[in-house]
């Protein structure tokens, strides 16, 4: 074997903070033990291979979301915003939280499911560092997020200078809503 395939590359190597991404998660349930949910979705987050929650938002409780708009006759809603740093690719963090939603008694997702229904646990991936992508599984940025103040609220009380990649930065889009609940 030649010794210069045994030897350290001369090229510089990626670091693993230059493989780790900032990643955004938003969190919200609205039946049964609400708080101890999300606290234990927290957990699970920091649990994930490659993975480690930096900071989650203290929770907020908001009226929930439906098709027709906000529904304050629906149970309200707890919401919060993990800030992850993940090696993990987006695809693979999104299976990741789909398990933990299953793990906390929500249905599997399936195409026909309705998009906003009441759920022990829900987890959306809004950001993953600077990716843009748009598949028929994930999009990303997420494409309502700077619609809703149940998540740039808890997002901009963890990270003041919080950008929405393609939308600007989130304190200006949290100003931008008109006191929606949406």
């Amino acid at each position: 074997m030649s010794r210069r395939l045994a030897q350290e590359s001369p090229e510089p190597r990626p670091t693993e903070s230059a493989l780790t991404r900032r990643a955004v998660v938003a969190i919200g349930a609205n039946l049964g033990d609400r708080a101890a949910t999300v606290e234990h979705a927290i957990a699970d987050l920091d649990r994930l291979p490659l993975t480690r929650v930096a900071r989650a938002a203290d929770p907020i409780e908001t009226v929930a979301l439906t098709l027709d708009g906000p529904d304050a006759a629906a149970p309200a809603y707890l919401n919060t915003v993990a800030l992850i740093d993940t090696r993990l690719a987006p695809s693979v963090l999104l299976g990741y939280l789909h398990a933990i939603e299953e793990r906390h008694g929500r249905a599997p997702r399936t195409a026909d499911q309705a998009r906003w229904q009441d759920r022990t646990l829900d987890l959306d991936l809004i950001a993953h560092g600077d990716v843009v992508c748009d598949t028929p599984t994930l999009v990303l940025p997420h494409p309502r997020a700077h619609e809703r103040d149940f998540v740039l609220r808890p997002w901009l009380a963890v990270d003041p200078e919080a950008v929405l990649p393609g939308r600007g930065r989130v304190d200006a889009l949290l100003a931008g809503l008109t006191g929606s609940a949406s």
